[in-house]
């Protein structure tokens, strides 16, 4: 049976009496109005700076002030502090210094690396959540161990860095209950370092990190073998088995059937339900496993480090236009500049990233502890959960329904205190508890585990 018919067939139970809300919580216009305010003129302008330090590789020049990785570093650092001037001093800049060692790959003498991050610290003592966006500023060409030749990078993934920019541009001024992170990563093409060193520190120091959002080549529309062009949506990866689960986790997982429910899934779904509510028609496509086919990113070191993380990338990569000397062939031009980036479709990319960044702060911490519970023989599911332990209380919270075979959720519905006991089978359905405040922002979805 159909889930719309088995609710149906409910109404008379008390419990969920009432209708059903709609499956999206109220837009919030305020979200909306930021998310307007993202320019393609900037993000094109940013590239092009970005694309005249020559090359951003790694191992490339850093005394210059002209060209290469250091001059690149120091534009966005005096960018952010410009950004923060303008909104009011508050965020706060600084380069995350790092020495990597040679590692007989990609690494061929010490180098002194350093993340671009600026903080924008949350106004609730309370609330110790943090959301970070991040791109990677450097670049590089057919040889990944060539540190001279110019490599613009400007899709891979100077669409990534702007993009950062421009939301810390336009949310530099506003303030929100939790703490937003802004950076631009060094090393992810040399072997992920700059997003490795971050994550460890995110670990290290105990940030509450609640979503790690990783933007990588997002500024195309147009792919290659085969030629398709689209430019009405994003993929967002995610992965479903959490990078480190434990023995007794896997355990559980099992048992519960649970792994399109990491974590970092559930993320990924309210980056498409933001993309409903802000991207004007602009989709999120999500793609259910952790990165492209056998690839990775700067959001795996945070996965890998037990936090919920998703990387957003173009629907259709051009090939010729990443990792390739500048070059034509057969009357095709190779590499990566910034005529290959299509800035209107960057600009739709860079306001799902901004609404979900502002949907999740605004939104109340998600709840704790959720469980189901098991002691009674029945058909019935019965749930129960605690208020978050950090920032302000939730005023409801909401229980979102699928069918097993379902991707997303297909009911969500409205509850006042910390249980609920549905008139629905737990065999058949798949079920979620989010909190909500009093104007409607929701909070991700959190999955039940067998309370006992």
């Amino acid at each position: 049976m159909k889930l719309a018919a088995v609710l149906l067939a409910l109404a008379p139970f008390a419990a969920f009496a009432q209708k059903p809300a709609p499956l999206l919580p109220p837009a919030d216009p305020a979200i909306q109005k930021l998310v307007d305010e993202i320019s393609a003129k900037n993000l094109e302008a940013d590239i092009r700076k970005l694309v005249s330090f020559g090359t951003r590789h790694t191992l490339s020049d850093t005394q210059s002030p002209t060209r290469g990785i250091g001059a690149a570093r120091n534009w966005v650092r005096d960018e952010f502090l410009k950004y923060s001037k303008a909104g009011g001093g508050r965020m706060t800049v600084e380069m995350d210094t790092f020495t990597v060692k040679p590692d007989g790959r990609r690494i061929n003498r010490p180098v002194l690396m350093a993340n671009v991050l600026a903080t924008l610290p949350g106004t609730d003592p309370t609330d110790t959540r943090v959301i970070l966006v991040s791109g990677h500023i450097d670049s590089r060409v057919t040889d990944v161990m060539n540190a001279t030749a110019d490599a613009p990078g400007a899709n891979d993934d100077g669409s990534g860095t702007v993009l950062v920019m421009e939301l810390a541009r336009v949310l530099a001024g506003q303030k929100f209950p939790c703490t937003l992170k802004f950076v631009a990563v060094q090393g992810e093409e040399q072997g992920l370092y700059g997003s490795g060193h971050l994550a460890e520190r995110a670990k290290k120091e105990g940030w509450n990190l609640i979503a790690m959002l990783n933007n990588d080549i997002v500024g195309n529309s147009h792919g290659f073998d085969p030629e398709i062009s689209d430019a009405t949506q994003v993929r967002v990866f995610s992965e479903g088995v959490p990078a480190n689960e434990t023995p007794e986790q896997a355990k559980v997982r099992r048992q519960l059937s649970s792994e399109n429910d990491a974590p970092s899934r559930q993320l990924a779904r309210f980056i498409q339900r933001a993309a409903q509510l802000y991207g004007r028609g602009h989709k999120a496509t999500l793609e259910y496993r952790p990165d492209r086919f056998l690839r990775g990113g700067d959001h795996t070191p945070f996965n890998q480090q037990g936090f919920a993380a998703v990387r957003f990338t173009e629907m259709n990569e051009d090939f010729t236009h990443q990792h390739q000397d500048l070059r034509t062939e057969k009357g095709r031009a190779y590499g990566d500049l910034p005529e290959g980036v299509d800035y209107a479709y960057l600009r739709r990319n860079a306001g799902v990233n901004l609404a979900t960044m502002v949907a999740l702060a605004k939104a109340p911490a998600a709840p704790a502890k959720v469980e189901v519970l098991t002691a009674n023989l029945t058909n019935r599911t019965e749930l129960r959960w605690q208020a978050p332990a950090a920032g302000p209380r939730p005023s409801g919270y909401v229980v979102l329904v699928r069918e097993t075979s379902a991707p997303q959720w297909q009911q969500r519905f409205p509850v006042a205190g910390l249980t609920a006991d549905l008139p629905i089978s737990k065999d058949n359905f798949i079920f979620g508890v989010a909190s909500i405040d009093a104007a409607g922002h929701e909070s991700v979805a959190v999955l039940p585990v067998v309370g006992r």
